[in-house]
């Protein structure tokens, strides 16, 4: 599990948010070592939601699975073995969220890692009929 922290703005307690991501793989029987985190600021994952997904604006959370050409950070290309892929959250969008929402940013994280997953997972939310949000809230009621 690896955690990479490319934005300076906001403090995240990197070590902390690794130990959730090994306890969130193992609840949903992935190995911690099957995807990483990147952690990046709005500008950056604007760039990306507009580049991949052709939508310009700023979003929480992106999934790129391991072995998509076009994926940013393609583990690959770092010569790290990764069976899933990464997750890329914009930790200004979730500090915007953990406030609007009235918990903690590293709450947000939390939950964005658990999305990030399940999306990596194979899973959704826009096409599924509810089952990536069932499975999304009985881990939060576990983990978080």
């Amino acid at each position: 599990m690896n955690i990479h922290n490319l934005q300076t703005s906001i403090r995240v307690n990197q070590r902390a948010l690794t130990l959730f991501a090994k306890r969130a793989a193992r609840a949903t029987r992935q190995a911690p070592d099957d995807f990483s985190v990147v952690l990046v600021n709005d500008r950056t994952i604007q760039a990306l939601n507009r580049r991949f997904l052709g939508r310009n604006r700023a979003t929480d959370v992106l999934s790129f699975a391991t072995g998509n050409s076009l994926a940013p950070w393609n583990a690959m290309e770092r010569h790290e073995i990764l069976r899933r892929g990464e997750i890329v959250i914009s930790v200004s969008t979730a500090q915007r969220q953990a406030r609007r929402e009235g918990h903690s940013l590293f709450k947000e994280l939390e939950m964005l890692i658990i999305h990030g997953m399940l999306h990596l997972m194979g899973y959704d939310h826009e096409v599924d009929h509810g089952q990536m949000t069932r499975k999304e809230l009985a881990l939060r009621d576990k983990l978080l």
